[in-house]
């Protein structure tokens, strides 16, 4: 491989990542938000003085008591805090009105249905309600007025 080919595969790769972190809501924030970017550089500030201070002192049980110890902790992490939550606002989507739940929609759509299947499953649910909506069937006796002997 030539050395021209491997130059132009790393200036390839660099402006793929320049791209990529341009099209990125965290690095946009982060660019525009002094701020944010003032408190992670804090953060990151006083999490490497606690870091390089327990290291200095060894990593044993004494360390705890470290009361200047225990502050650089605490400023890191209430940096850290901020800085989430301003990365968490540049990706966070507009919430959605709440839908009404529409209880009694539901319930009156229930009974519908459970009517309806009850009258096509059982008989005598549909008479009464043929009954309740066309009148009763008027029953009548039928007799013949022609004999079967042949006599009138």
């Amino acid at each position: 491989m030539s050395a021209s080919t491997s130059s132009a595969n790393i200036n390839d790769k660099i402006l793929e990542a320049a791209e990529n972190a341009r099209s990125n809501p965290y690095v946009q924030k982060l660019i525009e938000d002094e701020q944010l970017r003032d408190s992670a550089v804090s953060a990151l500030k006083s999490a490497r003085k606690a870091f390089d201070r327990a290291s200095s002192k060894g990593w044993d049980k004494e360390l705890a008591k470290d009361k200047k110890l225990r502050r650089e902790v605490e400023d890191a992490l209430a940096g850290l805090n901020i800085a989430r939550a301003g990365l968490a606002e540049a990706t966070a989507k507009p919430k959605k009105a709440k839908k009404k739940s529409h209880k009694l929609r539901k319930i009156l759509f229930v009974a519908v249905i459970g009517t309806i299947v009850a009258i096509a499953v059982n008989e005598d649910a549909r008479k009464q309600v043929l009954d309740a909506l066309f009148g009763a069937e008027e029953e009548f006796q039928y007799t013949s007025t022609t004999s079967t002997n042949g006599t009138s």
